[in-house]
């Protein structure tokens, strides 16, 4: 509502009829808001509805009595959405419910930070036919079987780090660096597997300084200037292209800079790799959805005897079937005059 505000826009509300109360939800709202913002609304959408709509004519009457709007429609539930990329950090808390599959022989472990960011990073991994993707909660070790742990972005990478430590995850990370296993840390995980993470003007927190998981031989200094664009380039020695996107704030710089994991397009290396081969970070975002990418990457920890799934061509396959969903059941003519 506030950017609804500043920028002098209608709003339409959305209710999620599959969370329950959606008529208290919608109606209530409505209550709730300041006179300014109720003189906004222009509507409301039903979604994720199953059954019949009939039966729930009675309930269009009773809000729009309380309210005076009107439903712009009424959308059923649309499971293929749920492969889209998540923006909701309550996505990862219905995904750490779902018991991992015992057929995929790829065992990828994500430890559940308190500020968790970015962290569609893991949807390329878990479309994977032999990926399996576990997020872990916090209370639980992280698993002694895992083939890869990826520690994802943070909002607040030093006080993400001390849950961590808490957590004793970082006793886990150090035993499965030990046996073998694999560690990625993208962006704010990046940042924990130097040797410290420094905050001196307090940016994310309070100031200071806490000491890392000192896997990667780099420090980080978080400072003002973020860093916020879209990258392309390749992977070094396998020359594999790569696309995301960088969204920090900080500095990092140590030895292990010196193998980095990517060549940009801009000319820049990016990256950090341990000289086992083993441990490595990048600020790149969406490095996995990258299809030839990701499969070079998982052929190195385990061989693999399954087709890699065409991620991004089935994300746009879902969106385009989504959006015919929503055309089909919202009354768009509407809508478009309300935002006129």
């Amino acid at each position: 509502m506030g950017f609804a505000e500043a920028a002098d826009v209608p709003v339409a509300l959305v209710g999620d009829i599959d969370r329950g109360g959606v008529i208290a939800s919608i109606v209530g709202t409505h209550a709730l808001l300041t006179p300014s913002e109720r003189a906004r609304l222009a509507g409301y959408v039903i979604n994720k509805f199953r059954g019949d709509v009939s039966l729930f004519s009675d309930a269009l009457g009773i809000m729009k009595d309380h309210t005076g709007l009107d439903c712009f429609g009424i959308v059923p539930l649309f499971p293929a959405a749920g492969t889209l990329p998540k923006e909701d950090a309550m996505a990862l808390d219905a995904a750490m419910a779902l018991p991992s599959a015992a057929d995929r022989p790829i065992r990828v472990a994500v430890p559940r930070l308190t500020r968790i960011a970015n962290f569609d990073d893991l949807d390329p991994l878990a479309s994977e036919a032999d990926v399996s993707v576990v997020v872990v909660p916090p209370g639980e070790a992280l698993p002694g079987d895992a083939d890869l742990i990826l520690l994802p972005g943070s909002k607040s990478t030093l006080a993400d780090l001390r849950f961590l430590k808490a957590q004793g995850w970082n006793i886990d990370i150090r035993a499965h660096v030990r046996r073998g296993g694999w560690v990625v840390g993208l962006c704010g995980g990046f940042q924990m597997l130097g040797r410290y993470v420094a905050d001196p003007d307090g940016i994310e927190g309070p100031p200071g300084t806490e000491p890392g998981l000192a896997l990667l031989d780099i420090e980080t200094v978080i400072g003002m200037d973020k860093a916020l664009d879209t990258v392309q380039g390749r992977e070094i020695g396998t020359e594999t292209p790569v696309a995301g996107y960088e969204m920090h704030m900080g500095r990092t710089e140590g030895p292990d800079g010196a193998r980095p994991w990517l060549r940009l397009d801009d000319g820049r290396t990016e990256g950090a790799i341990a000289e086992s081969g083993k441990v490595r970070g990048s600020y790149v975002h969406g490095l996995f959805a990258a299809d030839a990418f990701r499969d070079s990457f998982l052929c190195r920890i385990r061989d693999r005897h399954v087709a890699g799934t065409g991620y991004d061509n089935a994300i746009e396959r879902t969106l385009d079937a989504l959006a015919a969903h929503l055309e089909s059941h919202l009354d768009v003519d509407s809508l478009l005059a309300a935002a006129r």
